[in-house]
């Protein structure tokens, strides 16, 4: 991310339960930003995720399966949920969010709000 950030983390994230704070890397670019959240160990139907006013939460709950009649000997993960909550830039159009989870990492596009693209000025000859 630049100097112009346009997502950040909110203090909202810290709330009275226990969560694990996904790592997420965050790309920006002319056209908005991509944001990759790796989510090991989350099937689709347990990830939620929520914009609201300017607030985007990550929210999912891991399920991971052991096999019948086996028990872990070592869990390097003991948390069962996944947390983070960003606020949005003015800049980005938060009703635009497209998002794709695959193999464990969400990938989620936000467009910059149509007032924040770059245009091109066409310069007439008088």
């Amino acid at each position: 991310m630049t100097e112009k950030t346009a997502v950040t983390q909110s203090g909202e994230a810290a709330r009275n339960e226990t969560t694990l704070l996904p790592p997420v890397d965050v790309i920006e670019d002319a056209g908005g930003i991509t944001l990759y959240a790796d989510l090991p160990g989350v099937p689709k139907d347990k990830l939620n995720l929520h914009v609201e006013a300017e607030t985007l939460t990550i929210d999912a709950e891991v399920a991971l399966v052991i096999p019948e009649g086996m028990e872990p000997s070592h869990a390097e993960v003991g948390l069962p949920r996944y947390r983070r909550v960003f606020t949005l830039s003015k800049e980005l159009d938060a009703g635009k969010v497209a998002a794709v989870f695959d193999r464990g990492v969400l990938k989620l596009r936000i467009p910059k709000a149509e007032h924040a693209q770059p245009r091109r000025i066409e310069v007439k000859v008088a």
